[in-house]
């Protein structure tokens, strides 16, 4: 089986926060940093597999603390587990103070994508080979958090099935 290394598909995102992109809370829209992590975590995927991806899931997203305005955030992300033609990306979110330089974890996230061939059908992806620590840990994590997402998936699909595709308004 074909394999690649974590660092292969490692990609960053630097961004400004601009008066636009915050709440009332004057704190960066959740919404925005969502899509910034859904962008930055597709390219690692496919950099890893090197063919088209789809967003599977997004299993989770953890806010730790907010971004401000005098803050730049930086999106960080790579493939840190693979199926057969799954892949887990992680994806940190580091801000930093652009006056005083102080930098804080703003978020963390794992996003599952498939590899796609030109029929939209799934097709295998090379395994990834990690080689920092922090690469290790996650991908020794991994194996429980597929297990988490194979049953969120089943529990989703049951409780679809008590849902109404009937619109209020018919």
């Amino acid at each position: 089986m074909e394999q690649q290394y974590a660092k292969q598909s490692r990609c960053y995102k630097t961004s400004r926060v601009f008066p636009t992109d915050v709440n009332n809370h004057n704190t960066l829209f959740g919404g925005k940093l969502m899509a910034y992590i859904d962008d930055i975590a597709s390219i690692s995927a496919s950099k890893h597999c090197r063919e088209n991806v789809v967003t599977a899931s997004t299993d989770s997203v953890d806010f730790l603390s907010p971004v401000r305005p005098t803050d730049s955030v930086c999106l960080e992300s790579f493939v840190t587990w693979t199926g057969k033609s799954s892949m887990e990306v992680f994806v940190k979110v580091i801000t930093e103070d652009l006056i005083s330089g102080e930098r804080k974890i703003a978020a963390t996230a794992f996003l599952t994508f498939v590899a796609l061939n030109d029929d939209q059908r799934p097709v295998p992806v090379p395994q990834v080979i990690p080689e920092t620590e922090e690469e290790k840990r996650l991908h020794e994590t991994a194996k429980h958090r597929a297990e988490m997402r194979r049953i969120r998936r089943e529990q989703s699909k049951a409780f679809a099935d008590y849902l109404i595709t009937d619109f209020p308004w018919e």
